[in-house]
């Protein structure tokens, strides 16, 4: 089958997962062809089965922002013409679901019917898509789309609630790739991260006020009173200056490390302990997954599809929204010994596995299937 994935192609979940996807339907003999404004950061390479096709933004003085949707539109239209593609699956509900929509109907219009399938993945929805000035458009985008799919329970009953929709949406879970994960790097060194005796603890995000990352801060801080720890904090965003200020004003600046963006996560995971996600909300929880198959245990909120990832007493503990103390307590509960912390770590990655992406894979290729064979429907109806 030939897919058409358009994404965002930054660091952020979707982008990811998204990436993943194409990448491993490719794997399996699918003809994928990404269109975004970029190559996407984990598209590494491209092979005969992977394409990438660039949305150019032509910048006229007319304009006060480019219009990005009408070009993203107008490539779609083209590469599906060409390459005859037989699905088309964006990911992201703004724009992508509404520049998706338009490009079917400018086929229609060439007796060319495509299918669109929309995953949502959590801020297109609860933050961005929820704002009066998009609302509209993005409940009518999910409504014209031919399947609708989100990456949790919690996202599928937020999106119910938030928007009038007439679509039934399917719950696919994000995914990692296990063989990925299998080797073990020889040249990870502990040591040059932190001494033997400490305990090294992982934060990865974009910085946003969303991912709390003041909290990830105080938890460390009441950590390294009571055992020797590291801290390593991976990502950029709005909130990284506030988080380096903070940890000089807790006298902490020795013991933790920004390393920015990074495209080498699992290598930065094969040497931590503990995982902390103590975010204001998610729509999975895809860094707790990620740091899960690295066999890192994880202390995280009890937001959005959390839950659905981490496990509570098995994979790590959750708590409330802001509640340092409790994740604190919990931390220390999993480190306090080597044999308690390696249980935590097992389980962790026991749970992630269940995760791969050879369970998940099949659910987007039936979800093709059906709309390939339904793609007729609306345009008739």
């Amino acid at each position: 089958m030939k897919v058409a994935i358009v994404c965002y192609p930054t660091f952020g979940g979707s982008g990811v997962v998204a990436t993943e996807l194409g990448i491993a339907l490719a794997q399996r003999g699918h003809e994928v062809h990404f269109v975004t404004y970029k190559q996407p950061v984990r598209l590494d390479l491209l092979s005969k089965n992977i394409h990438f096709h660039e949305v150019h933004v032509p910048e006229y003085p007319l304009f006060h922002y480019q219009p990005y949707e009408l070009a993203l539109s107008s490539k779609l239209v083209d590469t599906i013409k060409i390459f005859g593609i037989d699905v088309l699956h964006v990911h992201y509900a703004i724009p992508h679901a509404y520049a998706g929509y338009m490009a079917k109907k400018m086929l229609e219009e060439e007796g060319i019917f495509i299918p669109m399938i929309t995953t949502l993945h959590g801020t297109d929805i609860t933050l961005v898509g929820n704002h009066p000035f998009y609302k509209p458009a993005v409940n009518f985008s999910i409504n014209k789309s031919d399947i609708v799919t989100s990456v949790s329970e919690s996202l599928k009953k937020d999106t119910l609630e938030l928007f009038d929709i007439t679509r039934e949406i399917t719950v696919i879970p994000n995914f990692i790739d296990k063989s990925k994960y299998t080797q073990e790097f020889t040249e990870c060194q502990r040591s040059m991260m932190a001494e033997e005796d400490e305990r090294i603890i992982t934060h990865i995000s974009n910085f946003r006020k969303v991912k709390r990352v003041p909290d990830v801060i105080h938890i460390f801080y009441e950590i390294q009173r009571q055992i020797p720890a590291k801290l390593v904090m991976v990502g950029e965003g709005p909130e990284k200056e506030k988080a380096e200020l903070l940890c000089e004003r807790l006298d902490i600046t020795d013991k933790v490390i920004f390393l920015g963006n990074s495209n080498e996560i699992d290598r930065i995971l094969c040497f931590s302990d503990l995982f902390l996600l103590p975010s204001e909300t998610e729509s999975f929880g895809l860094a707790a997954l990620e740091a899960m198959i690295n066999k890192v245990a994880v202390i995280s909120s009890n937001a959005g599809g959390i839950p659905e990832v981490n496990k509570h007493g098995v994979s790590g503990y959750l708590s409330e929204v802001g509640d340092v103390e409790d994740m604190v307590t919990n931390a220390l509960k999993i480190l306090k010994d080597d044999k308690t912390l390696e249980g935590f770590k097992q389980r962790a990655f026991d749970l992630a596995c269940t995760f791969d992406i050879h369970n998940i894979l099949p659910m987007y290729e039936e979800v093709y299937k059906k709309a390939y064979k339904e793609r007729f429907k609306d345009a008739l109806n």
